[in-house]
């Protein structure tokens, strides 16, 4: 499995050197690091911030930003054009979003990368987690990163089951993803293009794309959901 099976590097975040679409998707979550790392952050930002926006380290902030009155924003971290960033926002560090992004009230992020029109608007927990374009995530979605056992993360590909190396990685959701209210996606889980979670449920393993998962069974969608009608 390539990285170029699961997503198209958006041309509004300026690192597509470092994402090579021929590594395996989560080769590219270190690079996030590589990548804010090599950047050079202008000396004041470019936007006027609201007084209870706290911002700590390097961060970017692009222009055309909707800023919450209130929240929290520690750097490295790269916030591409058109976002809107909601009240209670806490950005842990290392974390790069791209163009029309909602990051939303009371969801925390910690090591992620968001590509553009990614939808994360109520209550989310996304960390160690790549989210492709135009993916959703709804209310209460959890990406969970880390093991009860706390070993090295196991993916599931067409190929079969590959050790990543890594004692954190979320979720790994390709182009267009969907993933219902109130799901937990269990560590080092991979969503293919287009694929859907149901609400409720705890998912693990690998989602072929075009598929919907439910409590119980894996279904072909009879179409691919319609991310502009989701609402957010």
């Amino acid at each position: 499995m390539k990285a170029g099976d699961l997503w198209e590097f958006p041309e509004s975040l300026p690192f597509g050197n470092l994402f090579e679409e021929t590594a395996a998707p989560w080769e590219w979550l270190p690079k996030v690091r590589e990548a804010l790392s090599a950047f050079i952050f202008p000396n004041r930002h470019q936007v006027n911030l609201p007084p209870g926006l706290i911002i700590k380290g390097d961060v970017f902030l692009s222009e055309g930003l909707q800023l919450p009155p209130f929240g929290v924003i520690e750097g490295p971290a790269y916030i591409g054009p058109e976002c809107e960033l909601r009240p209670g926002v806490f950005i842990r560090g290392n974390v790069i979003a791209g163009r029309g992004c909602v990051l939303g009230n009371s969801c925390e992020y910690k090591n992620c990368l968001l590509m553009d029109d990614v939808q994360t608007p109520h209550f989310n927990y996304v960390g160690d987690s790549i989210l492709g374009n135009r993916t959703h995530l709804g209310a209460g979605v959890i990406l969970s990163n880390l093991r009860l056992d706390q070993q090295y993360v196991i993916v599931k590909t067409p190929e079969g089951s590959i050790c990543t190396g890594l004692k954190k990685l979320g979720g790994i959701l390709g182009d267009g993803a969907e993933v219902g209210c109130n799901t937990t996606i269990q560590p080092g889980t991979i969503l293919g293009r287009h694929a859907a979670v149901f609400p409720g449920i705890a998912y693990g393993g690998y989602l072929a794309e075009g598929m919907m998962a439910t409590a119980r069974h894996e279904v072909r969608l009879m179409q691919r959901p319609d991310q502009s009608n989701v609402g957010n």
